[in-house]
């Protein structure tokens, strides 16, 4: 057909229709002036529209709006801007109604609070990071950051504590946290009159070590630290949780999971998927004392470990190994059980790595409190084993393997449960600081706005 003419709306083909014709000879009749000039505004309105939609949509966060308010200078961390034009074009997450409005200001503090840390790449890798990840998360989630703190529901407070490493052992040394803390305060408290007005009771800190902001490994130590009395008024996001009264969680808390690398879980399970062979049936990698009494004089992890290597080194169904080794999530995706024993403190990174790696955790500490239990049914996808017990090791996994065993790796397997134990620097829908916004959201009561709002 050369020339053709779309059909014309009846009533069984309403709506718009376009006439074409391809004219091969002759000149095509002239238009009147009112057509061309309709067609023209028409062209115009549809570019200036579709424009005007993209600039919107698409308009990075300037970095003139994160300077710090009220203050004489900006003091922008730069590691945290890394990719601000980039954030902005991530998907959208949605404010759900959950969260209704939630808002939570960031400090922006001078470098030696945070960013001078991270030179140092461990900082943002080791099992205390989350104080690094939750600070990357809130900062990129547009949705729920406010850059007015007259609008904030919550201060978040980023100090790095964990960052400094001994150079005898490697490990963190949180002996400094207390005053860098307070150093912290007296900063945001001069700049700012938010702390003051509340006495921080809507301000945020996160403590992922050991016994929380009592910020000592050793338990006793921990004790007789007690938590600083400048914190004890604010909400502290803390890894160390029990279901008893204990004095290092004797302050308004939300538990969280330590921190294990996204990108770590994500490289192994390319080469070894979730639902893959395993061949080793109960696996356990890490420190475990022959004597367990420590140099320090303290019996580490209650003499648990020690127990495991006495009664199991021999035992072809338990692979125990205490040396380190950097492929250990290797091991960790081909076991079917993963012991999970206390250490100095009751938690453990293993949890969260045995979880995302589909490994059935065997958590050995009594009294351990588990983070986000809404979410994330630990009855269901864990077994615990009384420290007690652990010489019935054997038999109780045994029995476990010869019954249940399938259900539990289906409740375990679920993509949910792994989502909600790692954080990311971008925020997702049901991720760890996802749910740590949940969290928040249950303490509004302690909001200084929400409180002046509701009280008008």
């Amino acid at each position: 057909m050369m020339a053709s003419e779309l059909q014309k709306p009846t009533k069984k083909n309403r709506g718009f229709y376009v006439k074409m014709r391809i004219l091969h000879k002759g000149k095509q009749p002239e238009k009147s002036l009112f057509f061309k000039y309709y067609q023209w505004i028409l062209w115009f309105s549809l570019t200036l529209y579709f424009l005007t939609s993209f600039f919107i949509t698409n308009k990075p966060i300037p970095l003139s709006k994160t300077h710090v308010f009220g203050s004489k200078s900006s003091l922008a961390s730069r590691v945290l801007f890394e990719s601000v034009n980039k954030t902005s074009q991530q998907p959208k997450l949605k404010n759900p109604v959950t969260f209704k409005d939630l808002k939570i200001y960031i400090y922006e503090l001078p470098s030696e609070f945070n960013e001078n840390w991270v030179s140092n790449k461990r900082c943002s890798n080791h099992l205390f990071a989350s104080e690094v990840a939750i600070h990357r998360a809130l900062f990129n989630a547009y949705d729920f950051r406010t850059f007015d703190p007259n609008q904030a529901d919550f201060f978040f407070v980023p100090v790095y504590v964990s960052c400094k490493f001994s150079t005898v052992n490697g490990f963190p040394d949180i002996g400094h946290a207390p005053s860098l803390l307070f150093s912290a305060i007296q900063f945001i408290s001069s700049n700012y009159h938010f702390w003051n007005r509340s006495q921080g009771s809507d301000h945020i800190f996160v403590a992922s070590h050991d016994y929380g902001a009592c910020f000592h490994a050793m338990e006793d130590r921990a004790i007789d630290n007690g938590i600083p009395e400048f914190l004890k008024n604010s909400i502290i996001l803390q890894t160390f949780g029990v279901n008893y009264k204990h004095p290092c969680q004797d302050v308004e808390n939300v538990l969280i999971p330590p921190y294990i690398s996204p990108e770590s879980i994500g490289k192994t399970l390319e080469k070894a998927p979730l639902t893959g062979n395993r061949d080793i049936m109960v696996f356990f990698r890490g420190k475990m004392e022959v004597h367990p009494k420590n140099v320090s004089g303290k019996f580490y992890s209650k003499r648990v470990r020690t127990e495991i290597w006495r009664r199991y080194k021999g035992d072809k169904r338990f692979y125990l190994q205490r040396r380190r080794f950097a492929g250990y999530q290797s091991e960790i995706v081909r076991s079917v059980f993963c012991l999970c024993p206390l250490g100095w403190a009751p938690w453990s990174p293993r949890l969260v790595e045995s979880v995302a790696l589909g490994c059935v955790p065997v958590i050995i500490a009594d009294g351990i409190r588990l983070p986000f239990p809404a979410v994330v049914n630990w009855a269901e996808i864990s077994l615990t084993v009384a420290e007690k017990d652990v010489g019935k090791l054997g038999h109780i996994l045994e029995h476990v393997a010869a019954t249940n065993l399938s259900a539990i790796q289906k409740n375990l397997w679920d993509p949910t449960v792994k989502r909600a134990l790692l954080f990311n620097d971008h925020m997702q829908e049901g991720d760890a600081t996802w749910q740590v916004l949940i969290s928040l959201y249950d303490k509004l009561d302690r909001s200084y706005r929400r409180s002046r709002v509701s009280s008008q």
